[in-house]
């Protein structure tokens, strides 16, 4: 038998610090100490692009509620399904017929179209004959299912992995593998593997709308992460047009949040060059995080434990086929600080795994076992190192000899930048020990 406890669970878990602290009221506390007075002066496009990263979108999401409705835009809704009944009196979309009597599901993805229209009924009417054109022509119900031969983009280029803070999948885009060149080729090298290439985005896109609720209150839209890094912009221009424009065509309302990581300075040059192709209220979704600023923005929005490891979170790949993420916890390593986790309350041969990150490392970190019995020795399971910016999340175990507490420690006290970070941990108890 095998006893475990999760992050986050044991009332002895604290947090030691170099000065005097101030514990925290919250419901996970993690005392902190104060932070070292320092001179923190920003550059005027500094300041601008943190102002770009950390304000609040002016994008609200709908919640599809009829009775929440204006009475114009309930007066919209009847008049869009009246003129559909007129001329399509058999239709549907993602399995949900869209003139169902009193079916909810089918009124969200009517509000959809009228609300990227602007409740105009007869451009959001004309918008949506053509999408249903569309994934008729497209055979779009069918894709999901298909080998389309992209096995080496999945997981790197497009995917859906985990959720954000308020349930919405999460699909991540990243497109630098595209500089070398022999891939670019073997990708987009004729119209005809382009033509693939997009029917192989649409099937990602469907696979997350696949998870969506397409009811009234429900999370009915997902999440986009774009990583500019390294991003071919030249090249992957005809591939990024048509992939805006038939992404804004058909599937309207569909994204709650754009979030664009590893900003390069060109950004304002691109930006520029998609921003004819946008709406207002598409615009209105962005959140912009520049180069370094990666995992303070997406902690913002989504759980350490839901974020892949090379954006600062703790998710590998190995783990999906795991079953839910074992939740972390959270806390802050401010500039000039160094940070104590304590894990106390291991037994004598109890087995203790943990994960732990730092958004941007660049800071000295180590792990001992101090036992409880006077005179023992304490032990280096990870002797103090310098972790470097790239490094993704550490995970370690170790089996105790003696009872005693683990230690894992974060020394910011060369930087001035505050940092976020997370850890879980897992300790196994031994089977001999279970049966006492």
């Amino acid at each position: 038998m095998e006893s475990e406890a999760l992050t986050g669970s044991s009332p002895t878990l604290t947090m030691t610090l170099p000065q005097k602290s101030t514990p925290q009221q919250d419901h996970n506390p993690l005392p902190e100490a104060s932070p070292k007075p320092y001179n923190n002066k920003k550059s005027f496009v500094t300041s601008l692009m943190e102002a770009a990263t950390l304000r609040t979108p002016s994008f609200k999401e709908d919640t599809y509620f009829v009775s929440h409705l204006k009475s114009s835009e309930k007066k919209a809704l009847q008049e869009l399904k009246n003129k559909l009944m007129d001329s399509h009196n058999d239709c549907s979309m993602w399995e949900i017929p869209l003139l169902s009597a009193g079916d909810e599901r089918a009124d969200v993805i009517l509000l959809k179209f009228l609300r990227a229209r602007d409740f105009r009924v007869q451009d959001s009417y004309n918008m949506l004959v053509k999408c249903l054109s569309w994934r008729s022509e497209f055979s779009a119900d069918n894709v999901v299912e298909e080998d389309l031969g992209f096995k080496e983009l999945e997981g790197v280029v497009a995917y859906m992995q985990g959720y954000d803070r308020e349930g919405h999948p999460v699909c991540y885009n990243a497109y630098g593998v595209f500089r070398d060149k022999e891939m670019y080729e073997r990708i987009f090298g004729d119209e005809e593997k382009l033509k693939k290439f997009l029917r192989w985005r649409v099937q990602v896109l469907e696979r997350g709308i696949n998870l969506l609720h397409f009811k009234p209150g429900g999370v009915n839209s997902i999440i986009q992460v774009t990583d500019l890094k390294d991003m071919p912009k030249r090249e992957l221009r005809v591939a990024s047009n048509q992939i805006l424009s038939l992404f804004q065509d058909n599937y309207p309302e569909m994204v709650a949040r754009k979030i664009f990581i590893n900003v390069p300075w060109y950004f304002s040059m691109l930006y520029s060059m998609f921003s004819p192709f946008l709406t207002q209220r598409t615009k209105s979704k962005f959140v912009i995080s520049k180069e370094g600023n990666v995992a303070e923005t997406l902690y913002k929005f989504i759980r350490p434990e839901d974020i892949p490891v090379q954006y600062g979170g703790l998710c590998r790949p190995s783990d999906l086929n795991n079953g839910p993420p074992k939740p972390a916890s959270e806390f802050t390593v401010k500039g000039g600080e160094k940070v104590n986790i304590q894990i106390e309350g291991i037994e004598a041969g109890a087995t203790i795994s943990w994960d732990i990150v730092v958004g941007g490392w660049d800071l000295e970190y180590s792990a001992e076992f101090v036992p409880n019995a006077e005179g023992s020795y304490t032990i280096a399971v990870e002797k103090p190192r310098k972790i470097s910016p790239s490094q993704e999340a550490i995970h370690n175990s170790y089996t105790s000899i003696e009872a005693g507490k683990m230690v894992l420690s974060v020394d910011n006290t060369t930087s001035r930048r505050k940092k976020v970070a997370a850890y879980r941990y897992i300790v196994r108890k031994s089977s001999a020990l279970a049966l006492v």
